[in-house]
């Protein structure tokens, strides 16, 4: 085995304080729009708390924008056909025979072509679509004054929701690829701790 260190010290607390504000935006957002009926905060402090986190995790996508493209980070997901169909059969029966995953790791190439994919997509259609959307809604008032007509409230508020809905999508999809390690917590504790124990032969050097 080998134990090689896969996640800096910003990539985790940027990883971990981005899923609290999305799972905080999801519980605040569907109080709001009267999805859920528990009533955890009331309308109003839901509310606020959600335009709050809002804004913290636009902060975030900030100083994740810039250290990604400092770091060379990005190059993270950009999709690739290599292993693509190799990696559709080992989620979709491989994983169940005990297979061996098709893609080995390295620092600069911790996602296989699958998960490129899907964090390409929520980082470049879901999160600004949240964005944008949360920012019109929030301003809506001004717009309206702009001579925005009424119904385009409706559309922005449906387009935030199906966004919403399909950050839980990629949330639950995330939470169960977590348990695809080589035990169901291996993902758990390298983004808890940033390494990672590998065999020898399942770990690719940068260089190679």
């Amino acid at each position: 085995m080998r134990r090689v260190i896969l996640y800096e010290k910003f990539e985790r607390f940027w990883h971990w304080m981005q899923a609290l504000l999305i799972i905080t935006l999801m519980i605040t957002g569907f109080e709001v729009r009267g999805l859920i009926h528990l009533h955890l905060l009331g309308f109003a402090t839901a509310v606020t708390v959600h335009n709050y986190s809002a804004l913290a995790l636009v902060v975030l996508i900030v100083f994740a924008i810039f250290w990604h493209f400092t770091t060379g980070e990005w190059r993270q997901y950009v999709p690739t056909r290599k292993f693509l169909r190799d990696m559709v059969g080992f989620y979709l029966t491989g994983i169940f025979k005990g297979a061996p995953h098709p893609v080995k790791k390295h620092r600069m190439a911790k996602l296989n072509p699958l998960q490129r994919l899907a964090y390409l997509g929520f980082k470049v259609l879901i999160i600004p679509v949240q964005v944008t959307t949360g920012a019109l809604y929030f301003f809506y008032p001004n717009l309206s004054r702009m001579g925005w007509p009424p119904s385009s409230l409706w559309v922005i508020a449906v387009l935030h929701v199906i966004g919403a809905f399909a950050l839980v999508a990629f949330l639950v999809g995330h939470l169960y690829l977590t348990t695809t390690g080589h035990t169901p917590l291996t993902n758990l504790k390298a983004m808890l701790t940033g390494y990672e124990d590998m065999p020898d032969d399942e770990y690719m050097d940068e260089e190679n």
